[in-house]
């Protein structure tokens, strides 16, 4: 069985399916993981999260910030901060209510032992185990999942707090977690989150690190792959796979083979952004 992972699709149906083609994914003997993010902007979301879905347990993906944007449009949670056109056209169909439910019940964490490999859409603060990112993005988990996820969806936007501690409840730990898990790029050298800078690393100034290069990082001996940060682009590395290589943005999409010696497989995109 081959394992594959994939960057951020954002509806881009089209070159998704070359590339399983191009890899010769096959569902009933590999598995394929897909970093989140898997609507907006690009013209097929709706393609997009049939087909993955219909890949049942040959697929795993977890939540990104553009699909829990999808839940809190779907379930009428006042927010006008992010644009939506291509959100909009999702909404409404014949199988919309069970495709939303369907991400809904999705991780915002997945590992795999045999691989100890960890995924998540963007990254995780340097104060937590793979152990403690399980258990507290499994928090986030049951109440979406829950009977008051639309509440929780209400409340979960914001920057603030912006560090995490262990006395942190409610709705501060939660937006945490959230934005740790499916926001975060650049910290500070106290693991604060900024969420200004979104470019390439080397140009967010000397007081902002990426956060797979905190210093003694206590998830530090796992692999970690993730996406959400189409400016990085892709890297390939015993510590971290970053897999977003933009291709809504017209770049390419890529996926790492990641049993055996990493390979990667990429296809030329020309999505362009709504």
């Amino acid at each position: 069985m081959a394992q594959y992972v994939i960057g951020d699709l954002q509806g881009c149906y089209d070159p998704f399916r070359r590339l399983l083609d191009k890899i010769s994914f096959d569902p009933a003997k590999d598995k394929l993981w897909l970093t989140g993010d898997l609507v907006n902007r690009g013209p097929k979301s709706r393609h997009t999260l049939r087909f993955v879905r219909s890949l049942g347990s040959s697929a795993i993906t977890v939540l990104g910030n553009h699909d829990l944007h999808l839940l809190t449009l779907a379930y009428d949670v006042k927010f006008t901060k992010v644009r939506f056109d291509a959100l909009w056209k999702i909404l409404g169909r014949e199988d919309c209510d069970e495709l939303l439910d369907w991400l809904r019940m999705q991780p915002l964490a997945h590992y795999d032992k045999d691989l100890n490999t960890l995924m998540v859409h963007a990254g995780i603060p340097p104060t937590w185990t793979v152990k403690k990112t399980l258990a507290r993005a499994a928090e986030v988990e049951a109440t979406l999942r829950g009977d008051h996820y639309d509440t929780f969806l209400d409340e979960m936007y914001g920057d603030n707090p912006d560090l995490w501690s262990d006395k942190l409840k409610g709705v501060k730990r939660t937006r945490f977690i959230i934005n740790a898990l499916t926001r975060m790029r650049m910290i500070d050298a106290d693991g604060r989150i900024d969420f200004t800078h979104n470019g390439p690393p080397n140009s967010a100034g000397k007081s902002l690190i990426p956060w797979y290069a905190a210093p003694k990082a206590r998830w530090h001996g796992t692999r970690i792959v993730f996406g959400h940060w189409s400016a990085l682009g892709l890297v390939v590395n015993d510590d971290i796979i970053a897999v977003d290589t933009g291709c809504v943005w017209g770049r390419q999409l890529t996926a790492v083979k990641l049993t055996g010696k990493p390979k990667v497989s990429a296809v030329q995109c020309k999505e362009v952004s709504s």
